[in-house]
């Protein structure tokens, strides 16, 4: 992992203070770049969005979707636990945290909002930091590598219709073009002009390739950290009133990690996957695309939302909590690995 990668957490709260309190001082300036808009697109945020996404969109390789054949089962769990299990689980957990056991110690306006940004982040299987994670346990680097290019393919189809769906089940109410917009913008464009450059620099030679990413390594959390601090910096004063809301949050964003990792650890243990399989399969189900969560909710609900800051929490626990799942099936794997007779 890079310094960055490590660091994550405590970059992500430093953001916090200081975009809380460059809005305290500043609040014209937030409020101009807040209306820096066409059709609805902050065009600072539009173009900080792509500069985190891109770099890591390059790096994924769709010619390895044949890859997916030589594991079937493990390619199995993971889209079932991404697709079918993920996103309408965190929506089930919104409904009971959000709606109801938390509902007193939230702002009621912002509530609806709270579970919109809940369901983007499921929504959204993880892209590129799933390659530190498999790194870490030792995993396949093949069907890593073809579940993201997968789960991506999939992703520019499915986002919309299932947000769409999840958004409507808990009553909230988001424009289809909206979304569609946010789609074309986030997944489809990005997608598109990170192959191209894939092609190009391939086309010139695997050093160059090599070159090109270590030198655009840090580019996406950089953008990442100036967005945070745009969207603390419009934040501030709800956070300043109510504290208790971002450590609310986390609890639902926690029980859906080690839920969908432990789901998927023990349907690939089941269907006889190696470890090396079960491993990167359990860590995308359990970790999210959150740089497209957050443009998501800042595109659909806007810079101050409760979706905007629902997002930003899962950025700043992904890194401890997805540390503390590599733990867990590193240690775990003299268990995984047992024969059928040595378990009786």
């Amino acid at each position: 992992m890079s310094f960055f990668e490590r660091t994550l957490s405590l970059w992500v709260f430093g953001c916090i203070v200081v975009g809380i309190a460059l809005g305290q001082f500043f609040p014209a300036a937030f409020q101009a770049i807040g209306a820096l808009e066409i059709a609805r697109v902050n065009l600072p945020v539009g173009a900080l969005i792509w500069v985190m996404i891109i770099p890591m969109l390059v790096k994924v390789d769709f010619s390895a979707l044949h890859e997916v054949r030589q594991h079937v089962r493990g390619i199995g769990v993971t889209l079932f636990v991404n697709w079918l299990v993920k996103p309408f689980s965190m929506a089930l957990l919104g409904w009971i945290f959000i709606r109801h056991l938390f509902a007193p110690l939230l702002p009621t306006e912002q509530i609806d909002s709270y579970i919109a940004g809940l369901i983007l982040l499921a929504a959204a299987p993880c892209t590129a930091m799933v390659f530190v994670w498999s790194r870490l346990t030792d995993g396949d680097p093949l069907f890593t590598l073809s579940q993201v290019a997968l789960n991506d393919s999939i992703m520019v189809f499915a986002f919309a219709p299932i947000v769409a769906l999840l958004l409507g089940m808990s009553s909230i109410v988001v424009p289809w073009e909206t979304l569609l917009t946010s789609v074309v913008l986030y997944i489809v464009i990005p997608v598109t002009l990170a192959q191209l450059w894939r092609r190009s620099l391939l086309a010139r030679g695997q050093e160059v390739f090599d070159a090109t990413m270590q030198r655009i390594g840090t580019w996406s959390i950089v953008a990442l950290l100036a967005t945070l601090v745009l969207l603390f910096g419009f934040q501030g004063e709800a956070i300043l009133r109510q504290p208790l809301v971002i450590a609310l949050l986390a609890v639902p964003i926690l029980i859906q990690v080690f839920f969908n990792a432990g789901l998927a650890y023990w349907l690939n243990r089941k269907l006889g996957e190696s470890h090396a399989v079960a491993c990167p399969s359990a860590l995308i189900g359990a970790s999210n695309f959150f740089e497209l969560a957050v443009a998501a909710a800042i595109s659909l609900f806007g810079f101050d939302s409760g979706a905007a800051l629902a997002t930003v929490v899962g950025v700043l626990i992904e890194v401890p909590v997805m540390l503390v799942v590599v733990k867990i099936v590193n240690n775990s794997r003299a268990w995984y690995e047992k024969a059928p007779a040595e378990k009786a």
